[in-house]
């Protein structure tokens, strides 16, 4: 094994991670069968319980100082239990330390759980992927449940009120409407997932990929989270990743980007340690200031992380279930 580059003491905020048990709490993509396709692969691997001591032996050495739970396609008919779930994890562990909420934005309970899910002290932002076309030759606009959808946007509407971002899972074909959505609602940070799912890598691909993501790089509501960039039956590798990292920082400045490792759905691709390591190699044509930024700054600058349990949480909470 190489010798990892990353200093040990390199502060690190992820960005971008999971915690789950689908042998007590319903997830249907990681209970169900058959098992839906998934973009790499067979993800029966990661079908267990994978909680903060996990997580953080699978980071070290490397020292975590906080985390953000993006949600985790729980059961939808109890999304506010999912959010309990995450807070009652960061009273027991100190992990996560920032929370992305499930909200179905088109659905007719929106408004109501879009206000609920505001009053959970951890919670920033909120997820919902919106209906997008499987491949680039299928995209077209308007399709119900997607970003030009009116009912979609009403919900969407709703989350400046409550002082919520929005985290935009969607593949680089759907992002001239992510682009228009930042447009008509300034006022709402929109942050990208898993730097715009650049899959294909072919010429043509990538071209399309960076076209589209430096339009939706002009609106200054938007940023970026580099994780999920791994490719489907090929461990992680600088050489396959260097370049869309490089590209994404170039398209969006560093100031706009976070690193992320997208654990344990990751480590399908790679371990922690080979993942960071390499976003520290990609890196290093920036200043210590940038990286540090990409690393640690710009997610708790963006995610307002709380670093530890608080009477408050602890009332919201529960047993961990």
């Amino acid at each position: 094994m190489a010798e990892m580059q990353i200093p040990r003491d390199w502060p690190v905020f992820d960005a971008h991670q999971h915690f789950w048990d689908p042998q007590v709490n319903y997830h249907p993509w990681l209970s169900d069968e058959p098992p839906i396709p998934f973009r790499y692969g067979d993800y029966r691997p990661i079908r267990r319980r994978y909680l903060p001591p996990d997580y953080l032996a699978d980071a070290a050495p490397i020292q975590v100082a906080g985390s953000v739970y993006v949600e985790t396609e729980w059961d939808p008919r109890d999304p506010l239990g999912e959010t309990r779930y995450a807070h009652d994890l960061h009273a027991a562990y100190g992990y996560p330390n920032a929370v992305v909420a499930q909200a179905w934005l088109d659905r007719a309970d929106a408004a109501r759980l879009i206000a609920d899910q505001a009053r959970f002290p951890l919670v920033r932002s909120l997820r919902h992927k919106p209906a997008a076309a499987p491949s680039a030759d299928q995209a077209r606009r308007g399709l119900t449940g997607g970003m030009d959808d009116p009912r979609w946007r009403d919900g969407f509407a709703r989350l400046g009120a409550h002082g919520l971002m929005f985290d935009l899972q969607a593949p680089w074909w759907e992002l001239d409407a992510a682009a228009d959505l930042a447009a008509d609602f300034p006022a709402t940070t929109i942050v990208l997932n898993h730097a715009g799912l650049p899959a294909d890598r072919s010429a043509e691909g990538l071209e399309a990929w960076r076209r589209h993501m430096a339009r939706l790089a002009r609106h200054p509501n938007v940023v970026l989270k580099i994780s999920g960039i791994g490719l489907k039956d090929r461990p992680w590798s600088l050489a396959d990743n260097g370049p869309i990292i490089r590209d994404a920082i170039s398209i969006f400045g560093w100031q706009r980007c976070m690193f992320a490792s997208n654990f344990p759905v990751d480590s399908l691709v790679g371990g922690f340690v080979p993942i960071f390591d390499g976003f520290y190699q990609a890196t290093q044509g920036l200043s210590e200031n940038a990286r540090r930024a990409l690393f640690h700054d710009n997610a708790v600058r963006i995610y307002r992380p709380v670093p530890q349990a608080t009477e408050k949480q602890s009332k919201m909470g529960g047993a961990i279930r």
